[in-house]
């Protein structure tokens, strides 16, 4: 069984990524759902901001159940989220939740795209989005997907005006509408059109979400039409909200694992442009054969298909899809006639019981390695199949046969290859180059932009004859592996450089001007290579020794070399790059490996580089013990200001406390894990015996239950929070000492800050607390509960909605500054 969903899923590959998953069949009841799509011209463009803002129950009713070509733009790829699974954010946090799209549209069906647009973090207007997007070259990118996908409908998820609670989702409403009267213009964006052709949508929608939990409860403006997508669907065993709940609980680095429900569910969908339908909201659009010249006589094949077939004998039908095939590529509409013939190779294969892949000897190699390359193939039904030749895209190798495949025997080959020496690194497309700007990633490739992936660059194209029919059939090359635990698994095939170099630390802070040990972890792609490292400085500093010789003789052997880094006396904010040289290559790229089982397997090569910060700095703190939240990198961040930091579990948390100097407590620890509740009574104690308790930004929904709150007085979480990393900083507290002791804060600590100032600011609190900062976006109140402090016995407690979690992973001076005071309270 495992057979058809892997010809499903290889077919999809050649035209949009090589998602290395573990194939799952396509049973009977997939193909004959399938059979009736083929009879469905209709086409659905799903536009929202983020990974998961779409509706999952909306997507999965428009492709399993209208069955039409269903695609979801999301504009970003949700780099700015919030990490619940570990600590990457940013680049690696886009590239995660890319991923987790991918995972969820393998269940519930649409196909998945982007924009170039970088997630920048909250905004709180449709006007700021824009401004750091630049709205232009993010409606270019819209019109492009339009063009190229050409939806007969569009469903917005948010309306484009503040109730969307996000500047990113009101956006994404606001640019989907222009987009719409655009995308049928050749005056825009004319240099699309060497490529595609204009295309103008029938109209678009926006799929209500403040409505439909009573059917009575409908929208109160403009002309609308309601669906109702909770339906249960026989052929799939299960109704599209248990669907959607499966697929939305892809996104588990956001914390989105939902239950299923069931029964009816009513959604809205309001009218916004194009022509309004009052019933359907393919209303006015031909979705039969009838809108392709000569479709028909393709109908009326289909349909006998449907009719003939038989769940244990699918092989039975292959004739009449062959049929169908030769009629399709007779048709003169080009679109539908791709498009289908797509869906029908799907089919062909698997009902012939086809079943193909190609597997590299290694999972990862270096220019001018060798690998050897398996490719195997069987035919599980009686339909007669000869393979006439195998292309290997990227090796620039054929091989010729005229092999007639017999019955459920398996064919296999295997060949030789060399990794072409300039052969490019395997990296996500949109982290090539840097990016264009804040809110924007460069991407130079038109055919590849929005894609979620590139196709692979090396592919095995299998030419076939089945039942008559010439097809070529690809699949990327995927190295297969066995775990002893999760069984039979599959990742991406890595081209890497021939030696990464991982800087132990992303930023080294020199407190003084003392020298600094600099850690490289070097590791081989192939063996039997050696080379020079080096480091490119800035001007002033010097690093001991200047270059180190390096050999490896095993592939993916490692070794660490150390350079003394010495700073230049005066407060220097640079960064330092990792060159390593070998007889093949120069090269500056680490290595970093993510690894979650809800994913495939990824390798990501980043700049080799660190983050210098020479700065004017005292700590009094030496020693932190740090409860772990949300995945943070605070404990790194303490470690370069010369503390010694325990991370607390239960064993240290139910002993003594007095040791430490500061306990501080990670970002969103109150929300996931459910043991602060029993740690609290003695955190509280530690304080009122004169430790200093700092508490990082917690989210107010959700933070496990808590005899007495998380400080030693009352106060109240909220969603305020200042968007702006650049708002001004108002001391409220200009004598209190966090702002003078040891270290005196001035507006210069605020600047350079990344993504924003903070979040989650308390708006109510008891009088005990003192309030240390007021601060506020453009045009909006201060907000004074970003920082909380208060003397609880013979300690200091501080709640602090500032976003170091951010800055200081970043390397921004005066955070590490500010962050110094908080810990050195009371000493």
């Amino acid at each position: 069984m495992r057979l058809r969903f892997s010809l499903f899923a290889l077919i999809l590959f050649v035209y949009t990524v090589g998602y290395a998953q573990v194939p799952k069949p396509l049973p009977p009841g997939e193909i004959l759902l399938n059979l009736k799509k083929l009879n469905v011209l209709g086409s659905v463009l799903y536009v929202a901001a983020h990974p998961d803002d779409e509706n999952t129950i909306m997507l999965s009713w428009l492709a399993k159940e209208r069955l039409a070509r269903t695609g979801y733009l999301s504009l970003t790829r949700g780099d700015g989220g919030q990490n619940l699974i570990g600590s990457e954010q940013a680049d690696l946090m886009g590239l995660i939740r890319t991923y987790e799209l991918l995972g969820a549209r393998a269940i519930d069906g649409p196909e998945q795209y982007f924009s170039r647009a970088n997630d920048f973090g909250f905004s709180k207007n449709t006007e700021e989005t824009l401004d750091v997007w630049g709205k232009n070259t993010v409606l270019a990118d819209i019109v492009w997907r339009i063009r190229n996908f050409r939806p007969d409908v569009m469903i917005c998820r948010f309306p484009p005006d503040p109730r969307a609670g996000h500047g990113n989702h009101s956006a994404s409403a606001y640019l989907a509408e222009e987009a719409f009267k655009m995308a049928g213009d050749p005056t825009q964006f004319p240099e699309q059109l060497k490529f595609v052709k204009p295309w103008q949508p029938k109209r678009i929608l926006w799929n209500t979400f403040a409505f439909g939990i009573n059917p009575a409860q409908r929208p109160s403006e403009g002309s609308w039409i309601s669906v109702e997508i909770g339906g249960y669907n026989p052929l799939l065993g299960i109704s599209y909200p248990e669907l959607a709940a499966e697929s939305r609980s892809q996104h588990k680095s956001q914390g989105f694992g939902v239950a299923k429900s069931r029964g009816l569910k009513i959604e809205y969908l309001v009218h916004k442009n194009g022509d309004k339908a009052t019933k359907d909201l393919f209303e006015g659009v031909e979705t039969s054969w009838k809108r392709v010249k000569g479709g028909e006589a393709v109908q009326r094949v289909i349909t006998q298909a449907m009719q003939e077939f038989k769940p244990e004998q699918p092989s039975a039908i292959v004739p009449l899809l062959v049929q169908v095939y030769q009629l399709v590529n007779k048709l003169d509409d080009a679109y539908w006639k791709e498009q289908k013939k797509k869906e029908l190779s799907q089919l062909i294969v698997a009902c012939a019981g086809l079943y193909y892949e190609s597997n590299p000897s290694k999972f990862a190699v270096a220019g001018g390695e060798g690998i050897t390359l398996t490719t195997t193939i069987i035919k599980r039904s009686d339909i007669p199949v000869t393979l006439k030749s195998v292309r290997f895209k990227g090796f620039q190798k054929d091989t010729t046969l005229h092999l007639s495949l017999p019955d459920n025997e398996l064919q296999r080959f295997s060949n030789s290859f060399t990794i072409p020496l300039n052969q490019p690194i395997t990296q996500p497309y949109w982290l090539l180059q840097p990016k264009m700007s804040k809110g924007m990633y460069r991407v130079d490739e038109l055919a590849i932009n929005g894609l979620p992936e590139k196709p692979a660059d090396f592919q095995t194209e299998f030419s076939v004859d089945i039942n008559g029919l010439p097809l070529t059939l690809q699949v990327p090359v995927t190295y297969k592996y066995t775990d002893a635990v999760r069984g039979e698994l599959y990742r991406p095939f890595e081209v890497r450089p021939v030696i990464t170099a991982t800087p132990s630390d992303k930023v080294l802070v020199f407190p003084d001007g003392q020298p600094k040990s600099y850690s490289v972890m070097l590791k081989a792609s192939k063996a039997n290579v050696s080379g020079q490292v080096s480091l490119e400085l800035p001007k002033g500093w010097r690093s001991e020794p200047t270059q180190i010789p390096v050999d490896f003789t095993t592939k993916f052997q490692e070794q660490t070399v150390t350079f003394q880094l010495i700073p230049p006396k005066e407060a220097s904010d640079a960064s330092v790059k990792v060159v390593v040289k070998t007889k093949d290559e120069v090269s500056s790229r680490g290595l970093y490996e993510i690894g979650y089982e809800h994913i495939p397997p990824l390798a990501v090569f980043p700049a080799a580089e660190t983050k210098l910060v020479r700065l004017a700095i005292q700590n009094k703190a030496k020693t932190i013990g740090y409860i772990p939240g949300a995945g943070d990198e605070i404990p790194a961040a303490l470690r370069q200001m010369g503390c010694s930091v325990t991370l607390l579990g239960e064993k240290e948390l139910t002993g003594s406390l007095a040791a430490y100097d500061a306990i501080v407590v990670g970002v969103r620890a109150y929300n996931v894990n459910p043991r602060m509740n029993y740690y609290q009574p003695r955190l509280m104690e530690y304080v009122k015996n004169g430790g200093t308790m700092i508490v990082q930004y917690q989210v107010n929904s959700g933070i496990q239950p808590l005899e007495k709150g998380m400080g030693p007085y009352s106060f109240h979480l909220s969603r305020d929070r200042v968007t702006v990393e650049e708002a001004e900083m108002r001391l409220l507290q200009p004598n209190h000492p966090i702002v003078n002791t040891p270290n005196k804060i001035t507006d210069a600590d605020f600047k350079g800050w990344v993504q924003e100032r903070g979040l989650y600011f308390a708006d109510q609190w008891a009088p005990e607390y003192q309030t240390i900062f007021s601060s506020n976006d453009p045009n909006e109140q201060p907000l004074n509960g970003g920082m909380l402090a208060t003397q609880y016995g013979k300690g200091w407690y501080v709640f602090t909605g500032y976003a170091f979690f951010r800055q200081l992973p970043a390397g921004v001076p005066g955070a590490y500054r500010l962050f110094a005071n908080l810990i050195s309270l009371g000493k």
